[in-house]
């Protein structure tokens, strides 16, 4: 397998053109932002960049700017950063003292196993709470101020219960055609980790096999 990234759209349309010439019309799949193209000898796919759009016909639109986020939440961090074209018009982080100092395992997951909780668990609980239900009120800010076109979103699956069933809504449900996910891994959702990936997927990818 080979893996090559373009950082420049004006690249990135070269090399589309290429393989439309080479092997023809791709198939798009949504929700992973990519063009496919099967052929006798193996397969191409094209993560497209996360800041363009498709329309309707499956056509490029290469200029359009438009409005999304990046939400990371992790167990006991989070970031929720708002996008147009280039620019970041908006970041927070949000942090929570969720984790149980000794065994270096978050409060949700340690009641999820063993069902009890004491004195300091219900305070990492209660600040686990308030950690939902501020990403949720970020996050519900941007969506009513702006038309957001894409959701950028990774969050550990122990905590999708609780981002989704948090007393302040997500704007968003678990199957929103606007969702993409983020191919790569998060060590911690840093502002600078968020700057980063959002640079990462702004450039294509192309993988063959």
């Amino acid at each position: 397998m080979n893996s090559s990234i373009i950082k420049t759209k004006e690249e990135l349309k070269d090399r589309i053109d290429e393989l439309y010439d080479a092997h023809g019309e791709p198939e798009y799949i949504a929700n992973k932002h990519r063009l496919i193209w099967e052929f006798d000898e193996g397969t191409i796919q094209m993560r497209l960049p996360y800041d363009v759009l498709l329309d309707d016909s499956e056509e490029i639109l290469w200029d359009k700017e438009f409005h999304r986020v990046i939400c990371i939440v992790q167990s006991s961090m989070a970031t929720v950063g708002l996008f147009k074209g280039d620019e970041c018009l908006s970041h927070k982080v949000f942090s929570a003292y969720m984790v149980r100092k000794k065994q270096g395992k978050s409060q949700i997951k340690h009641l999820k196993t063993k069902g009890k909780s004491r004195a300091g668990s219900r305070i990492r609980l209660a600040s686990g709470i308030e950690f939902f239900e501020d990403i949720n009120t970020r996050l519900q800010s941007h969506f009513d101020a702006y038309n957001i076109e894409r959701i950028i979103f990774s969050c550990s699956k122990i905590l999708i219960p609780h981002f989704f069933g948090a007393k302040v809504p997500v704007p968003f449900d678990k199957k929103d055609d606007r969702l993409l996910g983020i191919p790569r891994h998060i060590e911690k959702p840093t502002h600078e980790e968020m700057m980063r990936t959002n640079r990462f997927l702004n450039y294509a990818e192309e993988v063959q096999t």
